[in-house]
């Protein structure tokens, strides 16, 4: 059986007059409403960080009150870039995100190398990682007063990731439904913070937000404000996720701009209010020295209420992983598409609609990267990835402006907001370079071993015949065992 030989509702082909197997058009659905595309990118952005550790900018700015100050331009320029975001999405509408905007900008081969280290690290690991905070959290208060075991941890990690890849292969209602009810709760745990930070603040407790205590130890120097900027942005990461799935946006010419306008400033707020609400009730030191400073800040004013605090931590991590899971698939799936991973990853399920062995290729590779000790300093090798990657994409939307003006544009800025942002973003990349080389130049080694997978698996086209014809049993049986067909790209704006 081929990939011709189903039809999307899964009965036999219907046969030409030549004898020919005909199969019916398969594309993934337009079911993400404005409602799911918010949710999407508030999900994506905020995860664990802001209830555990929101102390990477306050490390290198020293105070509140320059800390707060880090937190409100993060929020700016992360808002400038989902702009440049918006004119990409909708200039080209396509699934997959950055990577469909570096092919169309620069080609085949800075594309691919994005694909390859998205695939082999950096999603697998964030997810695993993710996964491995949720089942820490949801787990301590079993385990009150002593450490939760390790293989505990890991087994519910596993059998998270192996749940939410199972939801959203079985129904893409089901998989966008996971994510508003993960980011609802994670949003309200947030508004109850601020709520009791702020009640405390009415109570007269402003100690730690008079001056001079909130000016106390503001580090001013270039360096340190660089990293504490960095660290912000950080913290903002995935605005850009919408994007992998433009092709299932119910009209994205319309809502994934509006998605964007309406999540950033959305983000931005929280943030800002949720630091403020830390600030007001615990002192730099005591923020420095906490593990998780939602718990110790809910410890503090919250009462017995406290008590649901890692639990909302634990809800926050399964919208991030559903998040990723959800939109990351389909950027391997559009990668495929285009030939530059194995054609199986550009396959639907022809009952769900589902991008399924796309979605099962990346669980199995977030399950599998539970087994390293190591993860953690892969992050940190990577932590530049992402901004690289931004970088190039903001590059392409520049090159394009000069190199194709009759491009059709549904949203074109003035040219000052992509330049701003690229110049932010080349300031970025070369901080930390010039900071911490030895673990980004490690970073950029890893990147670069895509090279060759590319060569032989890309670029060179005459492959031996033994290796086509196993890899294509093995692509037909899959098929059969999955009931998946090649899906067709939806080329409409």
């Amino acid at each position: 059986m081929t990939s011709k030989d189903l039809t999307p509702n899964g009965n036999s082909a219907a046969l030409e007059s030549n004898g020919a197997p005909v199969r019916e058009s398969l594309k993934l659905k337009p079911k993400i409403s404005l409602f799911n595309g918010c949710a999407i990118i508030v999900g994506v952005i905020v995860g664990s960080g802001i209830f555990v550790s929101p102390k990477g900018v306050l490390i290198e700015s020293g105070s509140a009150s320059l800390s707060l100050l880090v937190w409100f331009l993060s929020g700016v320029f992360s808002m400038l870039g989902a702009l440049c975001y918006a004119e990409l999405g909708t200039t080209i509408p396509k699934s997959g995100g950055d990577y469909a905007y570096i092919n169309e900008a620069f080609g085949a081969l800075p594309a691919f190398l994005f694909l390859w280290i998205a695939l082999v690290v950096i999603n697998p690991t964030s997810n695993a990682i993710i996964a491995l905070t949720f089942s820490n959290y949801a787990m301590k208060p079993f385990f009150p007063t002593c450490e939760v075991p390790e293989y505990a941890v890991k087994l519910l990690a596993a059998c998270t990731i192996a749940v939410l890849t199972f939801i959203n292969c079985y129904n893409v209602r089901w998989a966008t439904r996971t994510q508003d009810t993960f980011t609802v709760t994670k949003v309200l745990a947030l508004i109850i913070i601020v709520l009791a930070g702020f009640a405390w603040l009415v109570m007269g407790n402003s100690d730690y937000l008079n001056p001079p205590v909130v000016f106390e130890n503001s580090s001013f120097d270039l360096s340190h404000i660089a990293l504490a900027f960095y660290s912000g942005v950080f913290s903002f990461s995935g605005y850009n996720y919408l994007n992998f799935v433009t092709e299932e946006l119910k009209e994205p010419n319309k809502n994934l701009p509006r998605s964007i306008y309406l999540s950033l400033p959305i983000v931005t707020l929280i943030y800002m209010l949720v630091n403020v609400a830390y600030f007001a009730v615990l002192s730099t030191d005591e923020i420095l020295d906490s593990d998780a400073v939602a718990v110790t800040f809910a410890e503090r004013v919250m009462g017995p209420i406290g008590v649901l605090m890692p639990l909302f931590v634990a809800s926050s991590c399964l919208g991030s992983l559903n998040g990723i899971l959800f939109t990351s698939s389909r950027m391997f799936f559009a990668g495929a598409r285009n030939g530059q991973l194995p054609e199986l990853l550009a396959m639907i399920n022809v009952n769900y609609i589902t991008p399924m062995p796309s979605l099962l290729f990346l669980g199995f590779l977030s399950i599998a990267m539970l087994a390293s000790s190591d993860i953690y300093i892969l992050v940190n090798y990577l932590s530049f990835a992402e901004t690289a990657v931004v970088f190039m994409s903001v590059a392409g939307l520049l090159k394009m402006r000069f190199t194709q003006p009759d491009l059709v544009r549904p949203i074109k800025f003035n040219i000052a907001i992509p330049l701003i942002f690229f110049a932010c973003c080349v300031f970025l990349l070369t901080m930390p370079f010039l900071l911490q080389p030895t673990e980004l130049f490690i970073g950029l080694g890893i990147i670069l071993t895509g090279l060759p997978v590319y060569v032989l698996f890309v670029y060179y086209e005459n492959k031996p015949r033994w290796f086509l014809s196993s890899w294509t049993s093995i692509t037909h049986w899959i098929q059969k065992v999955l009931f998946c067909v090649p899906g067709d790209e939806d080329h409409e704006d």
